[in-house]
């Protein structure tokens, strides 16, 4: 510690007046510093690895509440100067590489942020293991700053998570492909973390902090006297992408090639070599009690041909009894292991009583659980082009096209949908007490109803998506009806 004290000091030391090292790099010798590995501590979920938690970030920062906040920038632009350098020298640390072009194919023109937007740097990204939506930021989708205007996509940010900040969310930032050509200056972050106020902070549960480098240890120090103790429990930091699988469903990601290729990079590093083949056992059968996880036709079958699965039947029953009025229904989240657990029983055939728990959010998570795990969703991969276009229809006529997708929709599918919409309506009309309207409960359920065959929904297709839904909660009796 004492020696990253030291290196610090050098460095600040050097950005404040006396630059070879800058110089050095500029002229490609290999930077003056070298740095440890960071020290290895004990993480969340007792799982090892280096850079575990915000106490190992802040230790070897103090001489940063000293500094100017020049000296910090120029200590932060040395750090990324490094990890460039470093890519040069073989080091898996950043590329050099230009960031390949992206364009998002389902982004609108339209969009009222279409200049930021069509880079890519945020999608939306499924669900964490407790039922939030997943926002992910991707550094290395970053233009050059001279081609992005940072007060737009500042704009862009607040306008995105506008739409997630009344319910529970999660954040994943992958820090991989910040460098000094398309990094915001510090005075523009300090300003953008400030116009996040409490209603953007209170609902984030979690930002996972993916290849943090020691930019990010400085970047902790010159931000230390703005966050607040309780903000910085939510950050953990993920040496490798593998450790998000404990916490996310990792298949929902959706994560840059550029990040990934990085990512094994740092992996063969570690190992010393190509990490081997390992073959898989081959899937176990599910149970014949299976809830979760298994087709409505398995569960049917397995249940003497009832159409609505007992799951959803017993966790819709309880809610209607006992939770229609409970403020925020659906948009809270419950503890992971109490779902886990509770799966587990529904898996094994076992009862379960929600009075257990004293937690009406419990069976409302095991619900939004049940539909996101089936194989298939609700509305059927087939239907979800269709779905798209919802917004080209006129609006008069929305409804009546609404209709018509439900409709075609298979037997099961539609009678499991009609009971799940008939139940929402219901909790709909009860919106003066617990503040679910049609529009709040169709952007939590909007996408636990439909998604595409090939991976998670992008950002643009939640407005249909959402509309689609809220239509089908609203006007439920009209689009139901025989």
């Amino acid at each position: 510690m004492d020696k990253f004290r030291r290196e610090t000091e050098t460095s600040v030391a050097r950005s404040a007046g006396r630059l070879p090292e800058r110089k050095a790099l500029r002229e490609g010798c290999p930077p003056a510093l070298v740095r440890e590995e960071l020290p290895r501590e004990r993480r969340s979920d007792d799982q090892e690895g280096p850079l575990c938690s915000a106490s190992s970030l802040q230790a070897g920062l103090l001489p940063a509440e000293n500094m100017s906040g020049t000296d910090l920038e120029a200590l932060a632009e040395i750090e990324l100067q490094k990890d460039e350098k470093a890519s040069i020298l073989g080091a898996p640390r950043m590329s050099l590489l230009p960031t390949p072009a992206y364009e998002d194919s389902a982004l609108s023109r339209d969009h009222p942020y279409y200049d930021v937007a069509r880079h890519g740097i945020l999608q939306l990204a499924g669900d964490d293991n407790s039922g939030r939506r997943v926002i992910t930021f991707s550094c290395c989708r970053m233009p050059p700053s001279h081609e992005l205007n940072h007060s737009r996509l500042l704009g862009y940010l607040k306008y995105t998570l506008d739409e997630y900040v009344e319910n529970d969310y999660t954040i994943v930032y992958f820090h991989y492909g910040l460098r000094s050509r398309n990094k915001p200056s510090l005075s523009w972050l300090k300003s953008a973390y400030k116009e996040f106020d409490r209603k953007y902070k209170k609902n984030l549960k979690a930002l996972y902090v993916v290849h943090p480098t020691y930019f990010i240890k400085i970047l902790w120090g010159i931000f230390k006297p703005l966050i607040s103790h309780k903000f910085g429990k939510k950050v953990t930091y993920c040496n490798y992408l593998s450790e998000l699988r404990q916490h996310l469903k990792y298949d929902q990601l959706v994560i840059p090639p550029e990040v990934i290729q990085h990512d094994e990079k740092l992996q063969n590093m570690r190992l010393g070599l190509p990490p081997p083949s390992v073959k898989m056992p081959p899937p176990r059968p599910p149970l014949p009690t299976q809830q979760f996880g298994v087709s409505l036709k398995y569960i049917r079958d397995k249940n003497k041909g009832e159409l609505i699965p007992p799951v959803m039947k017993e966790t819709v029953t309880y809610l209607k009894d006992k939770g229609l009025r409970s403020e925020g229904l659906f948009r809270r989240s419950a503890n992971v292991q109490t779902i886990k657990e509770i799966q587990r029983l529904y898996n094994q055939g076992k009862p379960v009583n929600f009075d257990d728990y004293n937690d009406i959010h419990v069976p409302a998570v095991i619900l939004k659980t049940f539909l996101r795990e089936l194989p298939q969703p609700l509305l059927t991969f087939e239907a979800y082009e269709q779905i798209l276009t919802i917004l080209n229809v006129e609006s008069s006529l929305r409804v009546t096209r609404c209709k018509e997708i439900v409709r075609g929709l298979p037997e099961h599918n539609y009678a499991v949908l009609k009971y799940l919409m008939g139940f929402l309506h219901v909790v709909s009309r009860e919106s003066i007490f617990n503040k679910m309207t049609a529009s709040n409960l169709a952007c939590i359920f909007g996408l636990n109803l439909i998604w595409p065959s090939n991976g998670a929904s992008s950002l643009n297709a939640l407005v249909p998506l959402n509309m689609f839904t809220e239509l089908m909660i609203d006007f439920y009796e009209n689009i139901f009806s025989s």
